[in-house]
C-alpha cells in the first residue's frame, strides 16, 4: 500500500522533517526505533530515525539528511504524494527508566532522534538535560520542543556564533562549570561526534550509549552491511540494536567501514546531476 506524506520541509540547511501517515507502525513504535522507506518503487531502501510520533492521528516523523540521490528524491516529496515503503518499527527499543539524571548529546540529524527519547525519559521521572552540537546557530532546530522536556539545554557551536565555542569535546568543560555528573549519557547523530563523546565520557566513568545506525541497508539482519565489533563480539546495528555502550565499541574499524560506501552513495549523484552532495563524512 502506498504511505502519505503528510509534510516534508527543510528545517534547517540540508536536513528535512518527513511526516508520513502510517497507522500501524505509529501505534506501536517506540524510542530509539527506525524505519525504512523507499521513495520509488525501483529505489534503494533507506533507514530513517524516529523523530516523533503521534498515535492518533497515525504519523511519524523522522529528519533525514540529504546526502545521495534516494535521499534527495525524498527531499523533492511535497504533502499528498505517496511512498511505496514505510517498514517499521525496526530494531530494539532504547531502555526507558528512571536512572536519575540523563544527558542527551545530539547533533545534526540526531537532534531530532533524541526527542521521543527526551519525552520518555522525562515521564519517567528523570533529569533531563540536552546538549545540541553543530557547525553554527543556523544548523540548530527543535530546540524549542526539547527544551519542554529539558531541565536544561545547552548549545555548542564550531564557529561561536551560539552558546560555546568547539566541539563535543566541551562536555567535560560544561559538566564542571555545572557542577553535574550524569548517571547516563545518551548521544545521536553522526559517528565522528559520538566518537568524541564515548572519549570525553570514558575517563570520567559515565556509562554512555550511542546509536549505531549510519550505516544500514536492509534494517532486518540479512545484509550485513552494518556489522561492528562490540565488546570483542560481532553485533549488526540493526537487529541488535541500534543502542550499544559506547564505550565498548570498536571505533577505529567501524570509522574505516563508513568510508566503505561513499563512493556508492555520491556515484548515482555525478550521473543524474540531481543535486548538490552534502555528506556529513566528519560532522
Amino acid at each position: 500500500m502506498p504511505y502519505r506524506i503528510i509534510e516534508r520541509r527543510m528545517t534547517v540547511p540540508n536536513i528535512h522533517e518527513f511526516v508520513v501517515e502510517a497507522p500501524n507502525v505509529a501505534a506501536s513504535i517506540r524510542p530509539g526505533q527506525f524505519v525504512i522507506v523507499r521513495p520509488t518503487d525501483r529505489g534503494e531502501r533507506v533507514p530513517l530515525s524516529v523523530a516523533d510520533f503521534d498515535r492518533d492521528k497515525g504519523t511519524v516523523t523522522s529528519l533525514f539528511q540529504e546526502v545521495g540521490e534516494s535521499t534527495s528524491k525524498l527531499a523533492l516529496l511535497k504533502p499528498g504524494d505517496t511512498i511505496p515503503t514505510y517498514a517499521g518499527p525496526l530494531g530494539g527499543a532504547s531502555e526507558i527508566a528512571n536512572f536519575g539524571s540523563v544527558m542527551l548529546v545530539a547533533g545534526c540529524f540526531g537532534i531530532g532522534s533524541i526527542f521521543p527519547l527526551a519525552r520518555a525519559l522525562k515521564e519517567v521521572g528523570n533529569t533531563v538535560w540536552v546538549i545540541l552540537e553543530a557547525r553554527g546557530q543556523h544548523l540548530i532546530y527543535w530546540e524549542e520542543k526539547l527544551k519542554e522536556y529539558a531541565d536544561k539545554l545547552w548549545v555548542i557551536t564550531r564557529d561561536g556564533t551560539r552558546g560555546f565555542r568547539g566541539h563535543v569535546s566541551r562536555l567535560p568543560d560544561i559538566l564542571s562549570a555545572e557542577g553535574l555528573k550524569p548517571d547516563r549519557v545518551i548521544a545521536n547523530g553522526c559517528t565522528f561526534m559520538m566518537k568524541r563523546v564515548t572519549d570525553m565520557t570514558r575517563p570520567l566513568g559515565i556509562m554512555t550509549i550511542v546509536s549505531m545506525n549510519p550505516i544500514m541497508i536492509d534494517g532486518t539482519g540479512m545484509c550485513g552491511v552494518c556489522r561492528l565489533t562490540v565488546g570483542g563480539e560481532t553485533k549488526f546495528a540493526c537487529v541488535d540494536g541500534p543502542d550499544f555502550n559506547g564505550h565498548l565499541i570498536d571505533w577505529n574499524e567501524f570509522l574505516q567501514r563508513r568510508k566503505t560506501y561513499y563512493e556508492e552513495e555520491v556515484e548515482p549523484l555525478r550521473r543524474s546531476g540531481s543535486g548538490t552532495v552534502h555528506h556529513c563524512r566528519t560532522c
